[in-house]
């Protein structure tokens, strides 16, 4: 069966840690692959969860030039949107001369490019295929 949640936080420094010790394991033969298999989808949904359930920071991003850009569903945000596009119900953004307020925090953090990867959590995605 296919894992409900998306593999992008594989690439991540924790996630590239633990592919590395998998690869380890497996080549010692402690373990087998379907465990290591077993092991990221475990990985996948308890990372997605998290970020769902205990991550309440938001941000403001906002750009130095127009158009702006809105999305209700998501911390609205202003910026000059570079590209977008949308695969299997995952949406891409590219911002450009970005500008980053965090709640609850007095500095401004300025990048000239961001972007942005906005998805259904697991919950939605099991849900939608009821």
């Amino acid at each position: 069966m296919a894992s409900a949640y998306y593999e992008f936080y594989r690439g991540s420094p924790i996630g590239i840690a633990l592919t590395d010790s998998l690869d380890e394991l497996i080549t010692s033969g402690d373990i087998t692959p379907q465990l290591a298999i077993k092991v990221l989808q475990q990985f996948d949904k308890s990372l997605a969860d998290t970020m769902v359930n205990s991550v309440k920071a938001k941000a403001t991003l906002k750009a130095s030039r127009a158009p702006f850009l809105y999305v209700p569903t998501l911390t609205p945000f202003q910026g000059h949107l570079k590209t977008y596009r949308n695969c299997d119900d995952v949406w891409t953004f590219v911002v450009k001369d970005a500008s980053f307020k965090m709640d609850g925090s007095e500095g401004v953090v300025h990048t000239p490019s961001v972007k942005i990867i906005a998805c259904k959590n697991g919950e939605a995605m099991e849900a939608s295929k009821k």
